[in-house]
């Protein structure tokens, strides 16, 4: 049989499989979108600019890339960006995540943004003071107002187990300064053994490790607020021009849209130093993000659909990326965002003291409206009424505690989290070659069990319940997750 008219047999099957659940596939745009993927091999060099937008980034990026809206994009890109300075400080920021692939995440939550910031120093140590400077230096300009308010800078790793607000942190965990902690420069915990610690800001410079930033930000002209984000990819440039990634991974640029032209240089002086088992190295990172989220307690069979689009996308399996990205095309996709609006409405409530809080209201009565649009059932009235009660609050209708806002928070969440769950799990199942391409990289944990008959019983009556009994299974990821 010629290539073309298989190929064009498996997406009617496609078509077929997913109509029996609602999925409308449009063929026409799915052929177009297959051919743009298979038009050539993909590679760590496959790197696209797109001269009339001023973006660019790796090509099957682009293909994803949605321009609309770019002007906000980069708006909120001059609160969140590092600033350069000259010979010591080079920057190159990027949309990440789902607000990069606007073409298939039609419904995105928060807006999460990707530094590369290379620092140029005579000595490691030294590059670690600046970055650390630079940081706070831009967490307090961007710390509080009527647009915006500073959440959290992940800066440093803790060295020792601590106890922080009667939590044990380990050692080895990064260290999360709330927006007060960054004003005055140092955090209060104990040891293990109740002794009072005072760690300074300047602790992370021994070791910078995750390095994050997030805000709430009010967008006046929109009347809502959003979570926004700023991953940090931070580089040491010595004297000799080699260059060494503080965290120890230079992180390649697979999902990933840059929003400044002229960070171009920096970006193909950083790309010399990704080698081309990196997309490897990339895809087996997301195959284990895979595993986690399927494992019973940590269901989330969104981040699953999204983390296997990116897969085979980049894998040459396009029909299977092209059947997944049709389902964040659905209306009940808009679920997703649900889920991160509850999480914004309660960091704008706990931490935006400055914003209107009727943009907050309206938000939350926006989540109503979405959840009666899509949902039916007794869930679609729990969630509403947890979130009427909470949009009360809001407006001082009535008074409730904040031990009552956070139940309220956690059960809307969890409610949101198993309707997205059940609606992604259905819908994955729908093709063969899912099901088998999730079995074959859980494969190595089964490997690893004894292989006495005494062991091969019990397993094989998990991986049974783990399809048939999906109530049981979001039962307790339901207790896993509130504790």
């Amino acid at each position: 049989m010629p290539k073309a008219k298989k190929d064009k047999d498996e997406i009617q099957q496609i078509i077929k499989a997913g109509r029996r659940l609602g999925v409308d596939i449009d063929e026409e745009k799915a052929i177009k979108w297959l051919a743009d993927m298979s038009s050539s091999e993909i590679c760590v060099d496959d790197l696209s600019i797109d001269e009339e937008k001023g973006v660019y980034g790796h090509k099957v990026s682009l293909l994803d890339f949605d321009a609309e809206g770019l002007d906000r994009i980069k708006k909120i890109a001059d609160i969140v960006g590092l600033p350069d300075t000259k010979g010591v400080v080079e920057t190159a920021l990027s949309l990440s995540g789902s607000a990069a692939q606007g073409k298939v995440q039609r419904y995105p939550g928060d807006l999460d943004y990707f530094e590369r910031v290379n620092i140029i120093a005579p000595t490691k140590e030294e590059a670690c003071k600046i970055i650390g400077e630079v940081m706070r230096k831009k967490g307090l300009e961007t710390f509080c107002s009527t647009s915006y308010q500073l959440i959290e800078i992940k800066w440093g790793t803790f060295k020792e187990n601590y106890v922080k607000g009667g939590k044990l942190i380990k050692a080895e965990s990064p260290v999360s300064w709330d927006a007060n902690e960054i004003r005055q420069g140092y955090m209060d915990v104990e040891d293990e053994k109740g002794n009072p610690v005072r760690i300074d800001w300047e602790y992370g410079e021994k070791d910078p490790g995750w390095c994050k930033l997030d805000w709430i930000i009010f967008e006046k002209d929109l009347g809502r607020t959003v979570c926004v984000s700023n991953m940090l990819d931070v580089t040491w440039e010595g004297p000799d021009g080699n260059i060494i990634p503080l965290d120890g991974q230079l992180d390649p640029y697979f999902q990933e849209v840059y929003i400044e032209a002229g960070s171009i240089p920096l970006f193909t002086k950083l790309k010399e130093n990704l080698t081309p088992d990196k997309l490897d190295s990339y895809v087996t990172a997301l195959e284990g993000q895979v595993v986690k989220y399927t494992e019973i307690g940590h269901e989330n069979y969104g981040k699953v659909a999204k983390r296997l689009y990116n897969i085979f996308r980049l894998t040459g399996q396009h029909k299977e990326a092209m059947f997944i990205r049709e389902l964040f095309d659905e209306p009940a996709a808009c679920l997703y965002q649900v889920w991160s609006l509850i999480e914004t409405l309660d960091a704008g409530k706990k931490h935006a003291a400055g914003i209107d809080k009727r943009t907050l209201a309206e938000q939350a009565k926006k989540l109503i409206i979405d959840i009666v649009r899509i949902c039916e059932g007794p869930e679609e009235t729990e969630i509403v009424e947890a979130l009427f009660r909470l949009r009360d609050d809001i407006i001082g209708f009535t008074k409730i505690t904040d031990e009552e806002w956070d139940r309220l928070i956690d059960e809307s969440r969890l409610q949101v989290v198993k309707l997205v769950n059940d609606y992604f799990y259905s819908r994955l199942k729908i093709l063969p070659q899912v099901v088998k391409y999730i079995d074959k990289i859980k494969k190595p944990e089964v490997k690893e069990e004894p292989k006495s008959a005494a062991k091969k019983k019990p397993e094989g009556k998990t991986k049974k319940s783990k399809v048939k009994s999906k109530k049981k299974t979001k039962k307790k990821s339901k207790r896993k997750s509130k504790k």
